[in-house]
């Protein structure tokens, strides 16, 4: 499958191969796929090792981190010669052995044309939590999430509908109802399986069915989360971990959706779960939206106390919410499809930028999202359906005069009263 990803890769390639590449994600995003489809199409020879499995070459890492003895033992034990003029090593859960890891700054410092990419589960938990000294400035690092929109479609054989979509985003002129309505109906079921490569593939194994979808790819996903949060953690850090997750779907359907500790244990004190937030932060199993005091750049700057929590992926949280396909395909459902869609916003935004912001003023107004946009805060209202009265984006407009702002929602394209109009199959192009 398609992933915007890989042209990150060819830069790679072309500009800074001497480098270690490390490729960062929650598990079952694609990383590993992803980074065979690359050095199998750009390079003539690869050698893939995992030191999840394999023992023995994980022994090699904790035994030296000189390059040249590295290569060496690896050919030993695997019988191959390895022409590193040609061959580029995949070296898949990394994170497993701190020594592999902090070994890539000797192959980046050698003269010699080592080629290497790695990558691994929480390996974000793992630089964040580095014993030793991690190489900073020695790798390069880039982050996978699941599939956005528009890799959806290009998975599923849409790439027509793709490409009118920016088009008449480009002219922010309204499509025709008919392909209109169809766009919205394909972001229905995007919604309904999310961006995790397993899910997209069932969904494509079932001839695009969203009916017949197994929802139990997810909820093995969410079983492999949870598996991991007990297994990689202190017992008491892994309780609190599985605790925080599990309350995420209930803190979104709360009016006031800021996030509460009280609503994870009824005595809980934000000192005590800081530690297991940060560790679910890092593993990008959640994301982060950080309230805005005053909406000037830089965002980060201007931050309160308060924040948002939302999950990584749509069709996780649909799942971990336990609703239905159904509901969502028949509006049966709406408090919940609009957290479903604004999650997808924010998963979307969060890809692009690597940061999350909103502004509440009080309990009474509070404006989705906070992009910077060539310089200019611009205000972002998510709408699931197309009823897009907002009081709050209308004080916003009113008290701060953006350059202009943004509704997502059902609706067609348009520009009316300086609010850019976006339908929801088109969020993935507002940020570049």
């Amino acid at each position: 499958m398609k992933r915007e990803l890989y042209q990150k890769l060819i830069e790679w390639k072309e500009n800074k191969i001497n480098m270690p590449y490390m490729l960062v994600g929650a598990r079952q995003t694609g990383k590993t796929y992803l980074l065979t489809e690359f050095c199998k199409k750009e390079f003539e020879h690869y050698v893939y090792l995992n030191l999840d499995n394999m023992e023995n070459i994980r022994q090699v890492f904790e035994s030296t981190m000189i390059p040249e003895e590295i290569i060496m033992n690896i050919e030993a034990l695997m019988n191959i010669d390895i022409n590193i003029e040609n061959t580029i090593l995949f070296i898949d859960e990394i994170q497993v052995s701190e020594r592999a890891i902090s070994s890539l700054k000797y192959f980046c410092e050698s003269d010699k044309p080592y080629k290497i990419v790695c990558a691994g589960s929480l390996l974000g938990v793992k630089i964040n939590r580095f014993k030793s000294s991690f190489p900073v400035g020695k790798v390069w690092i880039d982050y996978l999430y699941p599939m956005n929109f528009k890799e959806f479609l290009q998975a599923i054989g849409e790439e027509k509908m793709l490409n009118l979509i920016e088009t008449h985003y480009n002219m922010m002129m309204p499509m025709l109802e008919a392909t209109h309505s169809k766009a919205i109906a394909l972001y229905y079921d995007y919604m309904c399986i999310g961006g995790m490569p397993q899910a997209v593939l069932n969904y494509i194994a079932h001839e695009k069915n969203v009916l017949k979808f197994e929802d139990e790819i997810n909820e093995m996903m969410i079983t492999a989360y949870l598996a991991d949060m007990a297994k990689y953690t202190r017992n008491t850090e892994g309780i609190k971990n599985t605790q925080i997750y599990k309350s995420i779907p209930i803190q979104l359907g709360k009016e006031n959706k800021k996030f509460k500790y009280s609503l994870v244990e009824k005595s809980a004190r934000s000192r005590e779960y800081e530690t297991s937030l940060e560790w679910l932060l890092a593993s990008n199993m959640i994301i982060k939206c950080q309230n805005v005091k005053t909406p000037k750049s830089p965002l980060k700057v201007n931050v309160d106390e308060c924040f948002k929590i939302y999950l990584s992926d749509i069709g996780i949280l649909r799942v971990h919410a336990k609703i239905a396909k159904n509901e969502i395909l028949l509006n049966k459902n709406m408090l919940y499809k609009g957290i479903l869609a604004e999650n997808y916003v924010a998963q979307i935004l969060y890809a692009k930028t690597k940061e999350l912001y909103y502004w509440q003023l009080g309990s009474q107004y509070e404006v989705d999202f906070l992009v910077n946009i060539d310089g200019d805060i611009i205000p972002i209202e998510v709408k699931a359906g197309d009823n897009t009265t907002s009081n709050s984006l209308n004080y916003y407009i009113k008290r701060y005069k953006p350059k202009y702002s943004i509704r997502i929602s059902s609706k067609n394209f348009g520009f009316v009263n300086n609010i850019k109009s976006i339908p929801l199959y088109a969020a993935h192009l507002i940020v570049n």
